[in-house]
């Protein structure tokens, strides 16, 4: 008994903290829709890159615990995480800029909850 009630709050402990990856996610991609650039880090500039380290390490943080958590359980990696990190970095020329991506993220992040 001992053993599931440690499962099951450790289960409980995963879902909270992938709420608050999403939520402060959510966070950061609204301050990006509005227009400011870094989060994404498609320009490798060192100041945008500055401005969102905070964020960028909090989530990295929170994802890292998530994913031991998710090991524990025998659950894959945490997939919302693994789409932020395959979206970051440089992009060719003709691709949208970091405001519009952020706008696609909040309505597709919408569309899961809604859905």
């Amino acid at each position: 008994m001992a053993k599931a009630d440690r499962l099951e709050k450790m289960d409980l402990r995963r879902a909270e903290l992938e709420a608050e990856y999403r939520a402060e996610l959510i966070t950061a991609l609204q301050v990006t829709a509005a227009g400011k650039w870094g989060l994404f880090d498609h320009n490798g500039d060192r100041a945008t890159r500055a401005a969102f380290a905070p964020v960028i390490a909090n989530l990295a943080e929170i994802g890292k615990t998530i994913d031991s958590l998710r090991a524990q359980l025998g659950l894959p990696v945490f997939e919302l995480q693994q789409r932020f990190l395959a979206a970051r970095g440089r992009v060719k020329a003709d691709a949208v800029g970091e405001p519009k991506q952020a706008k696609a993220w909040l309505d597709a992040l919408a569309n899961e909850e809604a859905g």
